[in-house]
């Protein structure tokens, strides 16, 4: 019975199923919605799973309908549009099996004006490994108890906008976009398409029935430079990569490559290391300090650059002053503002041998090696400005 089953020859059919009804942003994620949809039959086989998050910027790209196909592809899928925190706990440690929640229009629970959501943002984040549990307190009056209910579970969600960094960071991220006019989709017909998708769920269940004891306790190679947080994520999709075998553990290694780098370049992570990583490639580049007046306007002068309109407003001083004062110096204390001699007098500015550390341990290498190919060299000499 074994025999039967080539792992490759099915995913590459799950992959081409997405295709007849999605248009991903890159061929990259076509490889790791795939690896996800499998992965989701093998959890208990993991000691963590990462979500899955289609997001885009705008309505109309494709974002519910992806998760449509994925719902024909997992294990037990469990539809959640502003589901609470107590309802998505109870279902995943129910006695009707583990679902995979697919949460659909997730900007109506993080977006900017739906609030933090903190209790189902600490369920989506224990939810990440097998050991997470959720805590709640049961019965009536003075005899409650505490009881941990399990929260590991594979999720995927669709929203606008972003996530908060914590669920980001757990996350394998898929930037959606509108179909241009020459992009063309087979429409999905849930009548004539949910049948198709179910018959493939079915044979990953089977697949992976085989491939649990190869999956189990792998620890697949990695790329160099994917570690910490981006290995967590993708160690469960490479190992099944390596498990079904033929091309897919070099594609899958190669998408890593490719997601993670994006997911440095554009997420950042928080507008900390998004303002930490313009201060160092565009702004200060050959500068060995500035003052904060000329660091504003040419942060607010950069283009695709959120500093002209932080909610409305634009950066100003204060706020640059109490975001970077949230990291530190090589010497452990906050990155602060100095007085900086100009030929107009002193101002107050940044140097940046105070935010090198910072650098180091938190922006992504920079794109073009150039930018950093000449060492900053502190200067006596005032700035002519």
């Amino acid at each position: 019975m074994t025999d039967t089953i080539d792992g490759a020859a099915l995913l590459t059919e799950v992959e081409a199923f997405h295709r007849r009804f999605n248009v991903f942003p890159t061929e990259a994620a076509y490889v790791a919605v795939a690896l996800w949809d499998a992965h989701a039959h093998l959890l208990d086989c993991f000691d963590s799973t990462p979500r899955l998050a289609f997001l885009s910027p705008e309505p109309g790209s494709g974002k519910s309908r992806a998760l449509e196909i994925v719902e024909t592809l997992v294990p037990h899928p469990m539809v959640a549009v502003n589901a609470s925190a107590a309802a998505l706990f109870r279902a995943v440690s129910g006695a009707d099996g583990r679902p995979t929640i697919l949460f659909d229009e997730i900007d109506t629970v993080f977006g900017p004006k739906a609030g933090d959501n903190e209790e189902l943002r600490g369920f989506l984040n224990a939810g990440h490994r097998r050991s997470g549990v959720t805590y709640r307190c049961i019965g009536d009056g003075g005899n409650q108890t505490v009881q941990a209910f399990p929260s590991y579970c594979a999720v995927a969600v669709a929203g606008l906008g972003s996530l908060p960094d914590t669920i980001l960071t757990r996350s394998v991220v898929i930037r959606m976009r509108r179909r241009a006019r020459n992009e063309k989709v087979e429409p999905f017909r849930a009548r004539i398409h949910e049948a198709e998708g179910h018959k493939l769920r079915d044979r990953l269940a089977q697949w992976a029935e085989h491939a649990r004891a190869q999956v189990t306790g792998a620890w697949p190679q990695m790329p160099d430079g994917v570690t910490d947080r981006p290995a967590d994520v993708w160690e469960p999709l490479l190992a099944v990569a390596d498990a079904v075998g033929g091309d897919w553990p070099d594609r899958a290694r190669e998408v890593c490559v490719t997601l993670v780098k994006a997911a440095q370049y554009t997420d950042k992570h928080s507008l900390g290391i998004r303002l930490l990583t313009d201060l160092r490639d565009h702004v200060l580049i050959g500068i060995d300090r500035l003052p904060t007046i000329a660091i504003i306007d040419r942060l607010n002068a950069l283009d695709d650059a959120p500093w002209a309109d932080l909610n409305g407003k634009p950066l100003d001083n204060r706020r640059l002053s109490r975001m970077l004062g949230e990291y530190m110096t090589a010497d452990n204390e906050p990155i602060r503002s100095r007085n900086i001699r100009t030929a107009g007098g002193v101002l107050k500015g940044f140097h940046a041998a105070d935010l090198d550390d910072a650098w180091a341990r938190y922006c992504p290498a920079p794109q073009d090696s150039a930018t950093s190919a000449t060492p900053l060299q502190p200067s006596s000499e005032p700035l002519n400005l």
